[in-house]
């Protein structure tokens, strides 16, 4: 690990619950005077949305809900989003909702704030600004994409790119425990996967792992272990629910700037070609990848069971990181979601396919502690099949 390193995040996080009906006051704070609000269908009709529009009806300020959001976002939504956004004359954008909400707000508020075409800034630092103000409003404890300069689209041949620029980091993350409450056991399993896969690639990351990104990669799985369980059996649990929104957070800090790999890389073909949700995507490639990594890896799984596995004593470094493997997988396995590819329509005919379009990942590949061939990949997706 170099002690020679670079950390970003984004400058202001309002962690409270509740915060959400004050966000007309922190758009007034960055100047806006008409405000796109990007969500999906979902939450409107969950009801999540009326605290924060009647706070807006209540301040007088113009805003614009855009709900078309898709899981995945694919590249004609996220310009349709930013048409609406023109139309509208927004001058602030909030994505309120998961990733893909998230993600889609992040490029809205560039596309518009500096015309640019979308696919040629698909790559890492193409995109050019300035982009409009931005605040991040997750209400799952999953993506961490409040505090992330990427943002993942899924082009019209169903390939996953991503845009990748310090542009990205929004002005403000509102977290929100209330948010949360209401997610289904399935969906807040996943997603509380897909943060400690968060931490984990970012603690294990080959490029830029660093000093920072390590405390908050080994915060971020205390909390997200801790409180994973609680919250699937109590959603209502406002406590472990705020713990799990702030993993989600470190994780999220941490991943920004000691990049994901394997997991990610491995997860972005079910996403774009099966529709499998990001979390569960990588929930199902996780347990293999890391058995994968561990000769690599093993001295770094070792701290991280540490982190995790506080009470008990190994004899060596590969007892430590065969635990914290073990630990991970029966945690994975209770988990209330798919657990196999057949369960969420892969054949064994689509494997080749699957494992060709991994390796197009290699700006996540390049990160992951242990190279991985396509044959690799190959036999991890028929450990899972």
């Amino acid at each position: 690990m170099s002690l020679d390193f670079t950390f970003e995040t984004t400058p202001r996080i309002l962690c409270q619950t509740g915060a959400a009906a004050s966000l007309a006051s922190l758009c007034a704070e960055l100047g806006a005077t008409h405000t796109l609000l990007i969500t999906d269908p979902g939450l409107e009709k969950a009801g999540l949305l009326a605290d924060t529009l009647a706070g807006f009806a209540s301040a007088g300020q113009a805003v614009t809900v855009f709900t078309d959001v898709q899981a995945d976002p694919p590249q004609q939504v996220i310009e349709q989003a930013a048409e609406a956004a023109r139309q509208a004359g927004a001058d602030l954008i909030i994505g309120f909702g998961g990733g893909s909400s998230m993600d889609t707000a992040k490029l809205v508020a560039l596309l518009v704030g500096c015309p640019q075409s979308l696919p040629d800034i698909y790559g890492v630092g193409l995109a050019k600004g300035p982009r409009l103000p931005l605040i991040q409003v997750p209400t799952t404890a999953g993506t961490g994409s409040e505090v992330t300069p990427i943002s993942i689209v899924t082009t019209p041949t169903h390939e996953k790119k991503g845009v990748v620029s310090p542009l990205l980091y929004p002005d403000i993350a509102v977290l929100d425990a209330s948010l949360t409450t209401g997610l289904p056991p399935a969906v807040t399993a996943a997603t509380g996967i897909d943060a400690m896969v968060h931490a984990i690639e970012a603690y294990t990351s080959r490029i830029r792992k660093n000093p920072v990104s390590d405390g908050l990669a080994t915060k971020a799985l205390e909390l997200l272990t801790a409180n994973m369980d609680t919250v699937i059996d109590d959603g209502g649990n406002l406590a472990a629910r705020a713990a799990m929104l702030q993993g989600s957070l470190l994780a999220g800090m941490a991943f920004a700037n000691a990049p994901v790999g394997a997991v990610h890389a491995l997860a972005y073909p079910l996403g774009g070609h099966f529709h499998v949700p990001h979390g569960l995507s990588n929930a199902l490639v996780l347990c293999p990848v890391l058995a994968f990594n561990k000769p690599a890896a093993e001295p770094l799984y070792a701290e991280l069971a540490a982190a995790v596995l506080p009470d008990q004593t190994f004899a060596s470094d590969s007892e430590a990181a065969d635990a914290f493997i073990a630990f991970l997988s029966a945690m994975v396995a209770r988990m209330p979601f798919a657990h196999t590819l057949r369960e969420v329509g892969v054949t064994e005919a689509d494997l080749p396919r699957l494992a060709e379009d991994a390796m197009k990942q290699q700006r996540l590949l390049v990160n992951n502690p242990r190279e991985v061939s396509e044959a690799d990949a190959l036999a991890i997706y028929r450990a899972i099949l």
